[in-house]
Formats: C-alpha cells, sequence, structure tokens
C-alpha cells in the first residue's frame, strides 16, 4: 500500500535516536517529549492552492532529512511499519 499526501502534507519516516546520554544513563521516552526529532521524507504533497487556483510547491523533496516535534503528528503503520 502506497500513501500519497494532500496539499502540503507530507510523511516522515522518523529516525531512530539514541535513548542513553553519553555518560550512559537511559532516558525514559517521557523526558525527550519536547525534543524535536529527525525524520526522512518519504512523500511529499503537490502544494497548497490559493485562492485564485495557484498551486505553491513545498520546499522539501522525497529523501530530505528535516526535525520536527511531536506535538500533534498522526502516527499510522503501513505494512507493518510506522
Amino acid at each position: 500500500m502506497q500513501i500519497k499526501p494532500l496539499r502540503d502534507n507530507v510523511i516522515i519516516k522518523p529516525m531512530p535516536e539514541e535513548q542513553k546520554t553519553a555518560s550512559g544513563i537511559v532516558l525514559p521516552d517521557t523526558a525527550e517529549k519536547e525534543k524535536p526529532e529527525q525524520g526522512q521524507v518519504i512523500a511529499v504533497g503537490p502544494g497548497r492552492t490559493t485562492d485564485d487556483g495557484t498551486t505553491i510547491k513545498i520546499n522539501i523533496q522525497k529523501g530530505d532529512k528535516v526535525l520536527f516535534t511531536k506535538y500533534a503528528p498522526n502516527e499510522i503503520k503501513v505494512n507493518g511499519e510506522e
């Protein structure tokens, strides 16, 4: 199954991050909630359409690495992968 984002939406695959500090302390999930995460763009929508019908394309491309926050993303699973 392939998912195609609409308008100015993107699909980002989160990259695993280190859950230990340099001194070896394991960090719980709750400690990292406010920190931005890194991910790879796997799909990009066509862009936003203005009132006059012009499409404004997004400045990122498939394969770009981006930072994002987990404030309100929609997390989904496709073929068993988040």
